[in-house]
């Protein structure tokens, strides 16, 4: 130990001299910043081939989906390639809304209502353009559920849609209650466990265009619903096929990763305050019934549902809450194919709580695993404005589900 040590300190002293004297002269006129740069750039390269740039895993219950997968989705059996200044989980996250670009899309907003007497905004991409689908009866819809805080106007949900206009299909977006400008008529907001006014939304959807077929994307507490309302139908859903992306699927591991110091001080504390601007503007109808002092003093998302989404619901405890919320005690029940995008360094949905066994035991699910991507981030490419791989999973399914659906009616 002696010895390797005297040897490693004469090492560095020796290198520490030799570049003293050699960068002296200039650092790239001696020929020694080069080297150095160009010998860290090969190292760089060769860590992002061999550990960062991987094939996903894709895990299903049954052969048949998993062979759909494979033919229709190339995808799933490609390498991803996160972009290589940014694949590290928490940049990812942060920096997807900043990048990626926000398609021109032009809605047709509609307010339906609810059986409690309340509103719900639904926002139309009715694509009357399309050329492969021109007769509005039977053109193929997408519903899209954005995330916790999330409207139509979140960039991936316009990508999504972007993507369904190419492919020909229409789209409206499932937006909760009280986010997207609309007024809150009563004292009621939204959850991930609750599924009523997604049952109402998918029936309406279904009477407006009853010979079009009906699929679903869900991003994040959009795909926890969309999970859950599965779970609950069985197959009682007009709904042909889901996809689902960085869903959280054990809410207690999902809370408790958020609050770890440096995951609270990023995401946490914002989404808190998201949500909680969120009660603030409809307060004069939900101070009626909720004291909104309390929740507006709510540090984390944890805090807020104690105080105010638990009480909403009509659960005894916050912890009721969370274990009605998580989809993993209900993807036994899913009898519609779904397919499930997430990252294993998405620290919003744990990869110790992605439910692998769980859907190795239902042969209508797939779970489709990146190394990288974060949290709805999935950013490829060297300057990932236009596309993620996020998108390309979804038109991919969502193609294989509208043209080839026929082969998925009986996945056992």
């Amino acid at each position: 130990m002696i010895s390797l040590d005297l040897n490693f300190n004469i090492l560095t002293k020796d290198l520490s001299h030799y570049l003293e004297n050699q960068v002296k002269v200039g650092l790239f006129g001696s020929g020694v910043g080069l080297s150095l740069v160009l010998g860290f750039s090969a190292a760089y390269t060769c860590y992002y081939l061999i550990s960062v740039a991987r094939k996903p895993q894709l895990i299903s219950g049954g052969k048949k989906f998993y062979q759909f997968l494979r033919e229709q989705c190339p995808i799933v059996s490609e390498t991803y390639y996160p972009t290589f200044w940014c694949w590290e989980s928490r940049i990812q996250t942060l920096l997807r809304p900043f990048v990626t670009a926000k398609p021109g899309v032009v809605y047709r907003n509609e307010l339906i209502k609810a059986a409690d007497g309340g509103q719900i905004s639904l926002d139309w991409f009715d694509n009357d353009d399309s050329l492969s689908h021109p007769d509005l009866a039977t053109r193929p819809t997408v519903l899209l559920l954005p995330g916790l805080t999330g409207t139509s106007r979140e960039s991936y949900i316009l990508h999504m849609v972007q993507q369904s206009r190419d492919l020909g299909y229409r789209c409206v977006v499932f937006n909760n209650r009280g986010v997207s400008g609309e007024t809150l008529l009563t004292p009621r907001t939204y959850c991930a466990a609750n599924t009523e006014d997604l049952e109402a939304v998918i029936d309406h959807i279904q009477r407006t265009n009853e010979a079009a077929p009906i699929m679903a994307a869900g991003v994040s507490m959009g795909g926890m619903m969309l999970a859950n309302y599965l779970g609950r139908k069985g197959r009682e859903t007009c709904l042909k096929g889901v996809v689902v992306f960085s869903a959280g699927w054990d809410v207690f591991e999902c809370t408790a990763s958020l609050e770890k110091p440096l995951d609270r001080f990023l995401f946490n504390s914002y989404l808190t305050s998201c949500l909680q601007a969120s009660v603030h503007r409809h307060r004069p109808v939900l101070e009626k019934c909720y004291d909104i002092d309390h929740v507006m003093k709510a540090r984390t998302i944890r805090e807020f549902d104690e105080r105010f989404t638990s009480i909403m619901f009509g659960y005894p405890t916050n912890d009721d809450y969370y274990r009605d919320a998580s989809p993993v005690h209900k993807l036994k029940s899913v009898q519609v194919p779904m397919l499930c995008l997430n990252a294993a360094d998405d620290v919003f949905s744990p990869s110790h709580a992605i439910p692998v066994e769980a859907v190795k035991q239902n042969p209508n699910l797939a779970l489709l695993i990146t190394c990288h991507g974060g949290h709805i981030g999935f950013l490829e490419g060297l300057w990932p404005r236009q596309s993620t791989y996020m998108d390309r999973v979804f038109k991919q399914f969502a193609k294989a589900v509208i043209e080839q659906g026929s082969r998925l009616t009986d996945l056992y």
